[in-house]
């Protein structure tokens, strides 16, 4: 056989490798859901601004690192009435949050070096990537079951506290 036949019969069994391994069903990839379950880590109040009197109290799960604060509630399913998430930063400062990969509607609260509440983004929209900016520099972050805070009458001005487990 010469070398321009060999290299015919070569790149013929090459092609029909590969139209066969191309016809060849691809296999479904299968995504695992993650199960995260709520941690409890303390327990916070908030407090009416005009007259001091307790509104309500949340179990709190903390985000307090890097990676805490940027998974936050994303993958959950359902969050408890009396469930809360508090991110909690070492500085003040205007602080930007968005609902990436996160399944249930949320308020999210803004508060500063004095917990105070500085404004509320009520129902935040699942799963939207958009930018939900404080609208004055912010220390602390609470997310509650989205309606939660008209439903308590949660205003600006309105205080927390806490305590950590």
């Amino acid at each position: 056989m010469t070398r321009g036949v060999i290299h015919q019969h070569l790149y013929g069994l090459i092609s029909f490798l590969f139209i066969c391994l191309s016809c060849q069903e691809k296999q479904k990839s299968t995504v695992n859901l993650i199960d995260v379950t709520f941690r409890k880590e303390g327990v916070l109040q908030i407090y009416k601004s005009t007259n001091d009197s307790l509104i309500t109290s949340f179990d709190i799960e903390l985000a307090e690192d890097d990676y805490e604060t940027q998974t936050g509630l994303m993958h959950r399913g359902s969050m408890s009435r009396n469930q809360a998430m508090l991110f909690i930063f070492s500085d003040e400062k205007i602080r930007s949050f968005y609902m990436k990969n996160t399944l249930i509607p949320l308020d999210i609260i803004y508060l500063n070096a004095l917990k105070q509440v500085i404004n509320i983004k009520k129902n935040a929209i699942p799963l939207d990537e958009q930018s939900i900016p404080s609208i004055a520099p912010a220390q602390y972050v609470l997310e509650i079951k989205g309606g939660l805070s008209d439903l308590l009458n949660i205003e600006k001005g309105d205080r927390i506290s806490f305590q950590k487990k």
